[in-house]
C-alpha cells in the first residue's frame, strides 16, 4: 500500500532538541528534532494523562512529558521505564531537509 505523504515544512523549522505540531484530522502530531537531526512523529499526548508531548525536553532519542515527567521513546511511541503506555508513532521523510509524515499510516491505525 503506498503512503500518502504530506509536506510538514523544513527541518529547519524545528529548532534542535524541539518539536513543532501538525493538526491532522486524526488529531495533533508532535514531529522532534533530535541534537543529532534525526526527525520522529508521534502523536502529541502523554499516554499517562494526556500531557503536550510537544512541550516536553527531547534527550537523546526520547521526550520527558512536561506534566509528570514521565519519557517516552520517540522511535517506538513506548513509556519507558517503570512507565507503561504507549503512543503511535507516525512515519516521516526527510529529503533534503524537506520533511512529510506518512497520514495513512494515520487513517489505517483509527480504523
Amino acid at each position: 500500500m503506498d503512503m500518502n505523504w504530506i509536506a510538514i515544512g523544513d527541518i529547519s523549522d524545528i529548532p534542535l532538541r524541539g518539536a513543532r505540531c501538525v493538526k491532522t484530522p486524526q488529531g495533533k502530531i508532535a514531529v522532534f528534532r533530535t541534537a543529532e537531526n534525526e526527525v520522529f512523529a508521534i502523536e502529541d499526548h502523554c499516554p499517562h494523562k494526556g500531557g503536550p508531548l510537544s512541550q516536553g525536553i527531547v534527550h537523546a532519542k526520547s521526550v520527558t512529558c512536561p506534566l509528570h515527567n514521565w519519557v517516552i521513546s520517540l522511535e517506538t511511541g513506548k513509556a519507558l521505564g517503570a512507565d507503561e503506555g504507549e503512543v503511535r508513532t507516525i512515519p516521516v521523510l526527510n529529503e533534503d531537509g524537506r520533511l512529510f509524515i506518512a497520514l495513512e499510516s494515520l487513517m489505517m491505525a483509527a480504523e
